[in-house]
């Protein structure tokens, strides 16, 4: 039987080793599940009769190695600054690597030994990066190969809470690393380019510069900026475009409510706070407000935030339980962002019978024939249940079928890539289909950026 090792049996390999396990039979197939907690691979191998679990330290080089060594393909779900040790073990063992990240300068560096070799290293295949690739590269080679010009691309995509499941007033819960989202934006200012002008927005103003967006069925949206638009400018084929753009996106309102955390200082992870495993909530938030002989932490709170009692936006405020003398922060030497995560674990952890939902959406503009037009490219994913989310769904199924492919010869290229050739997304994208992930395009006239939006 053809062996697949999968390191990380965390939330992104359920619907990965589900979708695997379903194709071994056929695809004769033996699954290696290896995690720091057997129990864990116990969990998600369920006794299939064509897997084993078993228990990984990857920093003992002896282990990870002998496990490598007997892999036909390896498939690593390690958080991202993990998976080089794997990959250099790859190239003495001469094995294929499947990862869902981002393709790091100390993985880059492998690419020629990796051809040299002719070893595939696919990274970048889950969501976002992953199906964002796939289903772009899609269309832009489509427009290319009817002769169009590229005149606009934006990107879209959001991890959320599925509509059924939405019911607090920041109409959003954390379905995926909460840390991400504390700190999301940080690190520099947003970078894009709009009608051939480098645009910039500073992390201060980055929650208060959003589109507006609408997706049939499920209403409107908004996006925020993401940090640098034109990462992929070049790898895309879109040196001499207009417009780039890339988001996040959230319910409407959730960016304006955010923002209320960034201006007062509670998502810097800079610096520790003193005592912080004593501190309160509330005393927590009075740590960013000015001193008052007499006016409450809320009534401070409110003039600093300028809003009134009777905004939503307050409203927001106290749901997240800010105020309480009694809960405490529990964490010694930690940052405000570290402290403001804590405090909204409590509010939007999702529950037992919360689904989450993935929403992308992208826009083409593009000019063909002397006509210029538009294609707005929409999907969402909704997930079945707590292990088998969206956000495993949309991750995992796209390692799954490149893993396959590779196996099967289907995909040739050698090196360090990501997916954005047509062998890799056209039989990815076609397939995906059939669990859900499907794209709704649709042909408009193209107007131009709207202005106003900036």
């Amino acid at each position: 039987m053809r062996s697949i090792l999968i390191i990380g049996a965390g939330r992104s390999a359920s619907s990965l080793i589900r979708y695997l396990l379903s194709k071994s039979e056929s695809e004769n197939l033996h699954l290696i599940v290896a995690d720091l907690s057997l129990a864990l691979a116990e969990k998600k191998t369920q006794n299939h009769p064509n897997a084993t679990p078993i228990a990984l330290d990857i920093f003992n080089a002896p282990e990870r190695k002998a496990a490598i060594e007997k892999a036909s393909i390896v498939i690593s779900m390690l958080p991202a600054h993990l998976h080089i040790e794997i990959a250099k073990d790859c190239l003495e063992f001469k094995k294929h690597l499947v990862t869902a990240s981002y393709i790091s300068d100390a993985m880059q560096v492998l690419d020629e030994e990796a051809k040299k070799n002719n070893l595939i290293f696919m990274n970048e295949i889950g969501l976002d990066p992953g199906i964002d690739h796939m289903s772009a590269m899609k269309v832009i080679d489509e427009i290319r190969a009817k002769g169009g010009k590229m005149l606009l691309f934006e990107s879209f995509c959001g991890g959320l809470v599925a509509p059924e499941s939405d019911n607090n007033l920041w109409n959003y819960k954390f379905t995926w690393a909460p840390r991400n989202v504390v700190l999301a934006g940080q690190g520099g200012a947003a970078k894009f380019i709009q009608e051939g002008t480098y645009k910039y927005i500073p992390y201060g103003t980055l929650f208060r510069r959003t589109e507006f967006l609408e997706v049939e069925g499920y209403g409107k949206f908004e996006a925020y900026s993401n940090r640098d638009s034109l990462k992929y400018r070049s790898i895309y084929g879109l040196d001499d475009i207009l417009t780039l753009y890339r988001g996040t996106i959230r319910r409407v309102g959730y960016s304006k409510a955010w923002n209320m955390f960034v201006q007062l200082g509670m998502t810097d992870d800079s610096y520790i706070m003193e005592d912080s495993e004593n501190m309160s909530y509330r005393q927590f938030v009075n740590s960013f407000l000015p001193y008052h002989p007499t006016d409450s932490v809320e009534i401070k709170m409110r003039l600093i935030l300028k809003i009134d009692q009777d905004d939503i936006m307050w409203d927001k405020l106290l749901e997240l339980d800010l105020f309480n003398h009694d809960k405490k922060v529990n964490l010694p030497n930690a940052t405000p962002a570290q402290i403001l995560e804590k405090i909204l674990s409590d509010s939007w952890t999702l529950e037992p019978n919360d689904k989450d939902m993935i929403v992308m959406y992208h826009k083409f503009g593009f000019e063909i024939n002397g006509e210029k037009k538009q294609i707005d490219s929409k999907m969402v994913c909704i997930g079945d249940d707590q292990t088998y989310t969206a956000m495993a769904k949309t991750v995992g199924l796209p390692v799954a079928m490149a893993t396959l492919l590779i196996l099967n010869k289907k995909i040739t290229t050698p090196g360090v890539q990501l997916p954005i050739k047509e062998e890799v997304y056209q039989p990815i994208l076609k397939e995906l289909e059939e669990y859900g992930v499907v794209f709704n395009e649709q042909v408009m006239p193209y107007f131009g950026y709207n202005p106003d939006l900036f």
